[in-house]
């Protein structure tokens, strides 16, 4: 029997730079029985699937690889937090607390720093002999750089060439044998400066996201029978009562057995105005109670819980790359080592080509040529950019499963929509009430849901609810369920009739018929016509305004699949502007027409379908880009869609196409940025214009730069 694969997420505590994380990712895929391997650089997470046996031993070459490129980065269990120990028990874990070491270790960069800057300085300004003013600049370059010169020779010796600390390294030697010793000192002082800077603003950036999805809850208010106690959320059991008090998050979801409240959505959906709820009720995990207490029974652990699902959707939403990230990533590789073979040439070929050329004057040019080849701002700010994106739709309700569907997003030329609960409320409702001169609407509404009281039919359930107020049943004398008709009673001693019209026909009633999208329901008391009630799946408020942002973003053809008559859905279409539509369609009839739809479309072109995600899972999988609307609590439709909008409102498919556009502007920003300040000063270093200091603003300060650009999309 086949050996099914299994799942593995390391976090990579430690590691805060792109390409290591991408040689990480290669180094992991290259193991023997590992599929799938993946870095998310943002969320620091190692992913990778075991095919084959002995996993242990698989699993501890994937450790040894790791630590193998990366010695310091710390590697623990993404699921609680535990290091990674194979074939025995893990044994520490992380308390989500500020760890101790962490501050300690910023404190010491920080004094390193200040210590090499002061001894820099001291070896310019203070006038001693050769010999101690180079013992200053060595002291200074040392202490700013060791780690520096650590990693780049311990790196050489296992065969991995062409990172940052290698470049650094022969860059700031260089500068030391063409006797630039403050540029040396200065190159590696700023270096660190700009790490450090790169790690702050990579960090807030994280922070940020982290707090756009600050839904997960801290704990639970068990409600055991003796008494409440607060317990972590994993605790609870299916079936378990817990207590939600006003301000407090809702920690799992569940039903309301007591109480009733207002609840704060906007975390889930991006929607402010709140959501009353009362008992047998069902509330979603990360919900805000805002007033009143509520007594809940659990339905869902913690592991099935929307609040866990949503936030592991976003993390691990960047994971799936965009194409442009992928180009990056593989841009990077060979763009590196290409740099480093023309810093060699620069600095050897032109003395002996050039008459007057002498070694260190082309040596300090070439050391320039490397401190800028590094890649980092283009392999940072880029993974940086499509996750403040992905971060910026979660808080408007929009969850995108990844990079590569927010960048499709981008080319989207077809929209294909369900139209029963993605443009329409998908529950019958009154839409008009008209009634005869001799009646008041309030009246003629009374009588139809006294008329239906008996019936459990949608319509009758629309009339009633509409009516907002208890049927009083002993006003009924009797009652008369005409099948296929309607309904013939007395009430208050007066025969009614609610129904079609042949009903109406049948007891010989006069009536104007009327001819308006819907179900009509006629009414008559003593057999004279009273008047109708107009009852439909209503159209939702936004729909239309959906569709002219669609229009107005470039979408070439918008169109409506129906199972619903031919007569509902052009009127459907013809209300809300859509000039194509397929009705009366059985769900097989639906995949036919999206195929013929994709048959149209050119080359670069998406065509998404938008649906519930519910009944139309075989479409939403075969479009290029699958939408679920209303899928709040809906745990189909947050499994097979591509973009998962959480509330009933079709509209926020131009909000995620928005995003969409503003991230790709950003990215692409980045990108013509740092290639351009690049490219501009690989030229200046080459031909002696641009000296170290140029060079370290190509080098970190673009990086700083692009990722604090990155970070804009968070505030879109």
């Amino acid at each position: 029997m086949a050996k099914t694969s299994t799942h593995h997420e390391w976090i990579l505590e430690g590691i805060d730079c792109a390409n290591c994380a991408n040689k990480v990712e290669r180094g992991v895929a290259k193991v023997a029985g590992v599929a799938n391997s993946s870095v998310n650089f943002m969320t620091q997470t190692l992913s990778f699937e075991v095919l084959n046996d002995p996993e242990n031993q698989i699993l501890s070459q994937v450790k040894q690889k790791v630590h193998t490129l990366e010695p310091d980065v710390i590697l623990k269990n993404k699921a609680d937090g535990t290091l990674v120990e194979i074939g025995s028990k893990p044994v520490e874990r992380d308390n989500g607390e500020i760890n101790e070491g962490e501050t300690s270790g910023l404190r010491t960069r920080i004094i390193r720093l200040i210590v090499g800057f002061s001894l820099m300085m001291a070896g310019i300004f203070i006038p001693l002999n050769g010999l101690t003013t180079l013992a200053l600049f060595v002291g200074a370059y040392l202490i700013a750089g060791y780690d520096v010169l650590f990693r780049a020779v311990r790196n050489i010796s296992r065969g991995q060439l062409f990172d940052e600390n290698f470049l650094m390294t022969i860059a700031t030697l260089a500068a030391f044998y063409v006797q630039e010793y403050p540029e040396a000192v200065a190159v590696m002082l700023f270096y660190q400066v700009g790490e450090l800077f790169q790690e702050v603003a990579l960090s807030k950036s994280r922070r940020s996201i982290a707090d756009l999805m600050d839904i997960r809850p801290d704990y639970a208010n068990l409600d055991a029978g003796s008494g409440i106690s607060k317990v972590s959320p994993e605790r609870i059991k299916v079936g378990d009562q817990i207590l939600v008090l006003p301000g407090e998050k809702v920690p799992l979801d569940g039903t309301v057995t007591e109480g009733t409240s207002s609840m704060d959505t906007s975390a889930l959906t991006g929607e402010s105005v709140p959501r009353n709820v009362k008992p047998g009720d069902f509330v979603l995990s990360g919900f805000i109670n805002r007033n009143g207490v509520l007594k809940v029974v659990v339905d869902k652990p913690f592991a099935e819980s929307t609040v866990k699902k949503i936030l592991d959707l976003v993390e691990n939403a960047s994971g799936r790359k965009a194409p442009v990230e992928q180009f990056i990533t593989k841009f990077a590789r060979y763009y590196t080592p290409i740099v480093v073979v023309a810093a060699f040439l620069l600095a050897f070929v032109p003395p002996f080509v050039f008459a007057g050329a002498t070694f260190d004057e082309w040596i300090y040019r070439a050391a320039i040529f490397l401190v800028i080849s590094c890649p980092c701002a283009l392999v940072v700010s880029i993974p940086v950019g499509f996750f403040g994106g992905i971060g910026a739709s979660s808080r408007k309700g929009i969850l995108v499963k990844g990079s590569n569907y927010l960048e499709a997003l981008n080319d989207l030329k077809y929209v294909v929509m369900d139209k029963t609960g993605t443009l329409t409320k998908g529950k019958f409702e009154i839409i008009a009430i008209e009634p005869q001169p001799s009646f008041k609407p309030e009246e003629l509404l009374e009588i139809a849901a006294h008329a239906e009281a008996y019936s459990s039919h949608p319509i009758a359930d629309s009339i009633k609810e509409r009516y907002g107020t208890e049927v009083e049943e002993e006003r009924i004398a009797s009652y008369n369920d005409i099948s296929g008709h309607g309904i013939q009673t007395t009430i208050d001693n007066k025969e009614v009739l609610a129904g079609n019209a042949r009903l109406m026909k049948k007891f010989t009633v006069e009536i104007e018929e009327v001819n308006e999208m819907g179900t009509i329901v006629y009414v008559a008391v003593d057999r004279k016509y009273a008047g109708y009630l107009l009852i439909a799946d209503a159209i939702k408020d936004d729909a239309a305004e959906a569709i002219s942002i669609m229009k107005k973003q470039g979408i070439k053809q918008i169109i409506m699949l129906t199972g619903d008559s031919k007569s509902v859905g052009d009127a459907v279409a013809e209300k809300l502007g859509i000039t194509e539509v397929y009705s009366e369609l059985l769900p097989q009839d639906k995949v036919a027409k999206l195929e013929e739809i994709l048959a149209r479309k050119k080359k670069n072109e998406k065509v998404a379908f938008v649906g519930d995600g519910i009944n139309d899972t075989p479409v939403l999988a075969l479009s290029d880009i699958g939408f679920a609307i209303g899928a709040l609590g809906s745990d189909a439709a947050i499994e097979v869609a591509d973009v998962v909008i959480m509330d009933d409102h079709p509209s926020k498919i131009g909000t995620a196409m928005q995003v969409a556009k503003d991230t790709r502007l950003i990215v692409w920003q980045n990108i013509l940025f740092a290639m351009g300040v690049k490219g501009l000063f690989l030229i200046l270093g080459a031909f002696g214009v641009a000296s170290m200091w140029e060079a370290v603003f190509a080098d970190v300060g673009v990086t700083v730069l692009a990722v604090l650009n990155a970070m804009r999309i968070l505030n879109k």
